[in-house]
């Protein structure tokens, strides 16, 4: 006779979990998926708790993007999942390989409110979405959001699961349900050999990256490219440290983007031509430049402008190609890239000469300088806010690949923290599995962007998990308090005052400290680096600072308005 022994539905959902290598997770509460966290406990997958649906999604998210693997997120459904829809459109928007299991209400209350009327609200913006029919079918289900999540353009799978299918009993799954992601495309012989023509008769090509090249695992291959060949690569987002920002063979996009327009031939590589990369067109862009990209996604070539060359595949496999092809040919490459370095000289002599009085108010480019002077090469930089994003972007350089990360492209202030959550909770799965000390980790934030989601600093505290927090606390929303002041002479909303936000870090147990005085400022910054567990520091910057960003263009490293039609339009002068 044979004997079944039966699981309960929340063991079922737990071993899968764990089957495809799951170590941490992200939950708020415990209600809504008793029994999937009791039987998680046994199995050693941890659990960081949050304090909000929105940062428990952006915290498998920022594991995703720091670690490489999927983030996986516990949410209640119905007041849940709309708490939760600013971190799935984040997360999405950024193709990390997010999972969000979302516990459905007991099937009785059906009638009464509607379908799962919250999953069809999230639709439009995840990549998949589904409602389990049956606890058979649990195993399959998981198995199947993990595949979508990973296979093709990375995204959010939302996995709808009946609350009672956790607590009912079946029969466990025959076999292991874990699927490989599909195998993304390889470019074609064709296309591999337009590609080289095309390089070999330019004479100052450069290739810009995003997250599809970071998620190709392109990074060894482009630094044989831009050192062999001497072809620049431009990094924005999760594209910056593929080729590390030496500003010889890598460069950072915000920062060197006025390189662009010398360009003659662009090789878009796994990146999107979005309105930070002045969508492909004039001024950022030469009109006579030739256009190479490269994506998995059929749909996104072309996107915004013409393509001269369009490859659908993976970036790793077409820049192999390029890499291989170039030295079948006997190619000697182009000798320099001094012409991306001729193009901002202006700009850094300009970002050089600001911030340097140490008798005046903290300067932002104190704050990124001081960073880019202590901070090890492996250290992960989470960014947020507006005007001191921008700041960072002129003086901070990212040094390896999964080392920089902000809100790019969703663009939502106050996300980093949740990022940061989840960097903190990916670095520290790393360090346990290596033996050694987690990297160093900072959030470097504005004092709008800190307020939104604040109380998330006790799921640090909680979880014990280090961070260094720098707030830049310039007592302004800042870049619409200066645009206001540059269009009407006046300024209405903008407004917030300095408060006292490191008390908000002391009330959760962080090192925290205030921080006004200019000559002060570096010594503060390494004594918080030094602090191994979680540090908070408010530093009080010149709230004038932020006036020159709206009528100079060389220290503008995000242009708000990109269409030369639009530029003067909405007074957003030109990159220089």
């Amino acid at each position: 006779m044979t004997v079944t022994t039966e699981m309960k539905g929340g063991e079922i959902i737990a071993r899968s979990i764990q089957q495809h290598g799951v170590t941490t997770l992200f939950s708020l509460a415990g209600t809504a998926h008793t029994y999937l966290l009791e039987a998680l406990a046994p199995l050693g997958v941890e659990v960081v708790s949050t304090r909000h649906e929105t940062n428990c999604v952006l915290a498998a998210d920022g594991y995703a993007r720091t670690s490489g693997k999927v983030g996986v997120a516990l949410l209640k459904n119905d007041q849940g999942l709309p708490n939760a829809m600013t971190g799935i459109c984040t997360a999405n928007a950024a193709c990390s390989p997010v999972v969000v299991l979302s516990s459905l209400s007991p099937s009785s209350s059906i009638e009464c409110n509607g379908e799962f009327t919250e999953l069809e609200m999230v639709k439009p913006v995840a990549k998949w979405v589904r409602v389990v029919p049956s606890v058979e079918r649990l195993a399959e289900y998981v198995a199947m959001a993990f595949h979508q999540a990973q296979s093709g353009r990375p995204g959010v799978a939302v996995l709808g699961v009946p609350q009672e299918f956790q607590g009912f009993k079946t029969a466990p799954p025959q076999q292991e349900l874990v699927h490989p992601p599909m195998r993304p495309p390889a470019i074609s012989a064709e296309d591999s050999a337009a590609l080289v023509e095309r390089v070999m008769q330019a004479k100052r090509p450069m290739i810009l990256t995003g997250g599809g090249a970071l998620a190709s695992g392109a990074g060894e291959v482009l630094n044989e490219i831009a050192r062999t060949f001497h072809i620049p690569v431009l990094g924005n987002s999760l594209g910056r440290g593929l080729v590390p920002e030496d500003n010889e063979f890598g460069f950072s996009w915000a920062l060197a983007q006025v390189a662009a327009r010398e360009a003659d031939l662009v090789i878009a590589a796994g990146i999107r031509m979005t309105q930070r990369l002045g969508y492909g067109l004039p001024p950022r862009f030469a009109k006579s430049a030739a256009f190479v990209q490269i994506d998995i996604h059929a749909e996104e070539i072309g996107r915004n402008r013409p393509i001269d060359l369009g490859i659908i595949a993976d970036a790793r496999s077409a820049l192999l190609a390029l890499e291989q092809g170039l030295k079948a040919c006997g190619f000697a490459g182009f000798g320099s890239t001094q012409w991306v370095n001729d193009a901002m000289v202006a700009r850094r002599a300009r970002i050089d000469e600001l911030g340097r009085d140490p008798a005046a108010d903290i300067h932002p480019y104190q704050i990124g300088r001081a960073l880019e002077d202590m901070l090890p090469r492996d250290a992960v930089v989470v960014g947020d806010g507006a005007d001191i994003l921008n700041w960072l972007h002129g003086v901070y350089f990212a040094k390896a690949p999964r080392g920089y990360m902000d809100h790019y492209p969703f663009g939502s202030m106050g996300v980093g923290t949740g990022l940061a959550l989840g960097a903190a909770a990916a670095l520290r799965d790393e360090a346990r599995a290596a033996g050694k000390p987690p990297r160093k980790l900072v959030l470097l934030t504005g004092d709008g962007a800190f307020g939104f989601y604040c109380g998330e600093l006790h799921s640090f505290e909680h979880a014990n998990l280090p961070i260094t927090i720098i707030i830049a606390n310039d007592g302004a929303w800042g870049t619409e308090h200066h645009g206001q002041l540059k269009a009407l002479g006046s300024s209405y909303n903008c407004l917030l005052g300095k408060s006292d936000y490191h008390l908000v870090g002391a009330a959760f147990g962080f090192a925290a400290r205030k921080v006004s005085d200019s000559a002060e400022l570096h010594e503060r910054i390494a004594s918080a680096l030094a602090n191994e567990g979680r540090s908070i520091l408010n530093v009080l910057t010149d709230t004038d600072a932020g006036r020159i960003r709206k009528t100079d263009p060389r220290v503008q490293t995000v242009a708000f308005e990109d269409l030369a039609s639009s530029l003067k339009t909405h007074a957003t002068p030109d990159v220089a």
